[in-house]
């Protein structure tokens, strides 16, 4: 019985302490493209988009690549800086496709995210691409 109750406490507690994350992104990381119409964050889980933030932006020069995403994160989803444009969608979604405005320039891109976890918990995250 012992054995019983530590494998279910122990099984409990690692789902409890699992996080959403973003399995897959396209363009993917250091990726060097041809201007692309939209990024795709692929989820763990499903994770509600009206209660996320998710923005790209091109790399300012002289700001590291977090920096750049802590920029991103802080802008409004309409913001001229911005190279993603504002999400329509507000539900849950375990594939994300985020649209992004046209000729972007050549250069150094991030990808930046804030989702909320399914345990409530924030999860931030970014990746970069390079546009030819």
């Amino acid at each position: 019985m012992n054995k019983f109750l530590i494998l279910l406490t122990t099984l409990t507690l690692s789902t409890a302490l699992a996080h959403t994350a973003v399995s897959s992104i396209t363009p993917a990381l250091n990726a060097v493209v041809a201007a692309p119409r939209a990024v795709q964050l692929k989820f763990s889980e499903p994770v509600e988009v009206r209660f996320s933030t998710f923005r790209v932006m091109a790399v300012p020069a002289g700001q590291t690549v977090e920096a750049a995403a802590r920029l991103a994160l802080a802008e409004k989803a309409d913001s001229d800086r911005l190279a993603s444009l504002p999400l329509t969608a507000t539900t849950t979604a375990a594939q994300l496709n985020i649209p992004l405005k046209a000729r972007l320039r050549s250069g150094q891109y991030v990808i930046a995210w804030k989702i909320l976890s399914e345990d409530g918990h924030p999860v931030t995250g970014q990746s970069t691409f390079r546009v030819k």
